[in-house]
Parts: C-alpha cells; sequence; structure tokens
C-alpha cells in the first residue's frame, strides 16, 4: 500500500487563514498592523528569494514586513547596531536573522543578541532554553510545523520511538525536544551515528532533516512508518529532500513531499510566531500601564 502523502500546503493554508484572522483583530484593537523585520546580509541569490517570500507572505496575511538588507561588506558591529535599533522599534513585534549570515560573521552570537520577546524564529538561547525546560516561549517555525502536521494527520507521537537523524539547532534539536515532551522515545542521529540504516529502520516516526539528498533509502524504513523530510536541495531536476520519495512511498505509512510537505508550514509558523509575539508584547504593555 503506498504511503499517505501529507499535504504541507493544504495545512499551512489553513494557518495561514487563522493568522490573517488574528492579525486583522490585533490591528483593529490596536490601531496598528502586527510588524516583522527580516534582516538579510550578504548577496545569497537562495536566501534572497526566501526573504522575499517572507516578505509577500506577511503582506498577503496583513502583517507589516521591515525589509533590512545589508551588503556582504557588512561588519558584525553593523549588524548588532541594526539588531538593537530592532529590539527598541515599537513598531516591530518580530525579527528574523536570516541564516546562513556570510563568512566572518558570527550567526550565533548575532541571533543571541534578538530580543527573546521578538524571537521569530524561537533560535535565541532564551528560546532555547525554555523549550528545554518544557516552559512557554517561542519555538522554532520547522519544528512547530512538523508536530502539527502529525497532528493533522492523527500520527500519534505517544509512545512511539522517533528517530530524528540532524543535530542542528534549527531542527533537530528542537524537534527532538518536542516529541520529547509529547511521550516519544527520541533517539538524536546524524553523520556520525553506527549504524545509521539499522536505526532509522527502527523507527515509528523518522525525521531527515541533514541536507543529503536522497540519503533516506527504503532499506532504511519500517513498514508503515511515518516519514517526515526537511531536507531541501535544489539539483538538476528542482528541489529533492533528503528521502528517496519514491521508493519511500510504496513503504513508508506516511510521508511528506519535497516541495509541498514542510516547507509551506514552516513559512506558516513564521506568521504565526509573529502575531503571538504581537499579542504578548501588547499584553505586557497594558499591564505596565
Amino acid at each position: 500500500m503506498a504511503a499517505t502523502i501529507i499535504d504541507g500546503a493544504a495545512q499551512a493554508a489553513r494557518v495561514r487563514s487563522e493568522v490573517a484572522q488574528d492579525a486583522a483583530a490585533f490591528a483593529r484593537e490596536l490601531g496598528r498592523s502586527a510588524g516583522l523585520a527580516t534582516v538579510l546580509v550578504g548577496d545569497d541569490a537562495g536566501s534572497s528569494v526566501y526573504v522575499d517570500a517572507k516578505q509577500r507572505d506577511c503582506r498577503e496575511v496583513g502583517i507589516e514586513p521591515f525589509d533590512h538588507r545589508l551588503g556582504a561588506d557588512t561588519t558584525q558591529g553593523d549588524v548588532i547596531a541594526l539588531l538593537e535599533t530592532l529590539n527598541a522599534e515599537e513598531t516591530v513585534d518580530a525579527i528574523l536573522l536570516q541564516l546562513p549570515v556570510p563568512d566572518g560573521l558570527d550567526g550565533a552570537a548575532l541571533t543571541a543578541l534578538i530580543d527573546p520577546a521578538k524571537d521569530a524564529d524561537g533560535l535565541t538561547p532564551v528560546s532555547a532554553g525554555l523549550l528545554a525546560q518544557g516552559l512557554p516561549g517561542m519555538r522554532p517555525c520547522t519544528p512547530v510545523g512538523v508536530m502539527e502536521l502529525l497532528d493533522a494527520y492523527r500520527i500519534e507521537p505517544d509512545g512511539a520511538r522517533a528517530v530524528v537523524i540532524g543535530r542542528s539547532n534549527l531542527v533537530g534539536k528542537p524537534l527532538g525536544a518536542l516529541l520529547l515532551e509529547r511521550n516519544a522515545t527520541v533517539t538524536m542521529a546524524h553523520s556520525r551515528t553506527r549504524e545509521l540504516p539499522q536505526l532509522a529502520a527502527s523507527a515509528d516516526i523518522l525525521v531527515a532533516a541533514v541536507g543529503r539528498p536522497q540519503m533516506i533509502q527504503p532499506a532504511w524504513v519500517k513498514p508503515g512508518a511515518t516519514v517526515i523530510d526537511v531536507g531541501i536541495t535544489r539539483g538538476e531536476h528542482g528541489l529533492v529532500g533528503d528521502v528517496a520519495f519514491d521508493g519511500v512511498a510504496a513503504i513508508a505509512g506516511a510521508l511528506t513531499p519535497v516541495p509541498g510537505g514542510v516547507g509551506p508550514m514552516t513559512r506558516a509558523c513564521l506568521l504565526r510566531n509573529t502575531l503571538r509575539a504581537a499579542r504578548a508584547r501588547a499584553t505586557l504593555a497594558s499591564i505596565k500601564r
């Protein structure tokens, strides 16, 4: 039996519709739109396209986008100055520093300077610490999107064995924490993991987030398992994921495609994070008054 294909685009459309309604309500209540500032440093074409899409997403749902683009010769100090300005700007509710930054800049140090209350991507040390302790806070967009896809298709993490291949701060580690929070038994794997194919084949929920095209072959997949493909690479024939889609689709119980799987949810969850940050800041401001 062929796998159920998890339609990330459809679920993202639902989230975007909810965000648009919330954004309109926020604007009516506060007299201004929620605002997301994006910061792009350098001239990477892929990053530029992605930021363009985020700006367009904001406009479509009623969030005001603030677009900041700095040249490849920008210094660490220049980016720090901009982030400090955005932290203080009342009309900016959330900030996203597009990663990776050019060589010579410290992306982790720059991310750490973002006000945690405006941490659109959930990547500051404060946000990571809150997640690790199971406390409320901003969560990274891709992991949250993955969890929503599981819920939408009634794939229950509770009691399941989950294997996450990839240990990045952006996806692997926070997704492992979210799965653990939902009572999955989580194994974090990576390029140095021994007997990786056998480990992957033991998973009820297998997540591939390594950026190696078609790394996950059918033999790596337990029959009936849910396979979440987070990787995306542009090849000669377009975008491909970390999973050998056609072969795995014949074995898995459910599978996300690339494109059209996790990617749309990541963008939709960024919009929702922005509204959540705006709501939290407005509530705090009213308390202070």
